[in-house]
């Protein structure tokens, strides 16, 4: 496997890199990217391909269900060095359908370690839709539920978001606008939550 990421990295080379060099070279001595894009580690979902971003336009941290924990450094040091240091202007939370984590809300997973404790972030979205829809007894009320979670799941997240200082601080001057997206993987269209 680790072979053809070297092939592809001959193809990068060739098709991309050498083509636009010049854009490269400014890369190697900053970067300046306006957006910190939050997305699920999904390996069907890539934020620079889903937007014809460039290299350098996204800054962006993933993590099983695009989870935006209220207590985590690493995800505290993200936040802070994309606010302060590189001063973006948004923040994107991008949640997707079919995600493995909001599934893992349904299941058994106490033979986990690490995944139940995590996925606890998103319980809520659970909780709340649910609380809205009531028991879904049809494939259609059971497919219709699974969507509301996920994009419960964003809303959650972007409140989980608002509770650190440095984005409540932020928003509140003006200098940063939050959002949510959802990205279909059956359709690839992306659109807006909240």
């Amino acid at each position: 496997m680790i072979d053809s990421f070297i092939e592809g990295n001959k193809v990068f080379l060739e098709k991309d890199f050498e083509r636009k060099k010049d854009r490269y070279m400014q890369l190697t001595t900053a970067q300046h990217p306006t957006v910190l894009w939050i997305e699920c580690s999904d390996s069907r979902v890539n934020a620079e391909r889903i937007t014809h971003s460039r290299s350098g336009e996204l800054f962006t941290h993933r993590n099983i269900g695009n989870i935006v924990p209220t207590h985590d450094w690493n995800f505290a040091t993200v936040l802070e060095y994309a606010i302060k240091h590189l001063k973006v202007k948004d923040i994107v939370i991008c949640g997707h359908s079919d995600c493995g984590a909001l599934k893992a809300l349904e299941v058994d997973t106490s033979k986990d370690s690490y995944i139940p404790l995590w996925i606890n972030n998103a319980r809520d979205a659970q909780v709340r839709v649910d609380a809205r829809l009531g028991e879904a007894k049809t494939d259609e009320e059971k497919a219709i539920r699974k969507k509301e979670i996920e994009y419960e799941n964003i809303r959650l997240q972007l409140e989980h978001l608002r509770t650190y200082p440095l984005v409540y601080m932020a928003e509140k001057a003006g200098t940063l606008e939050v959002h949510g997206l959802y990205y279909n993987l059956n359709t690839g269209v992306l659109s807006k939550i909240a």
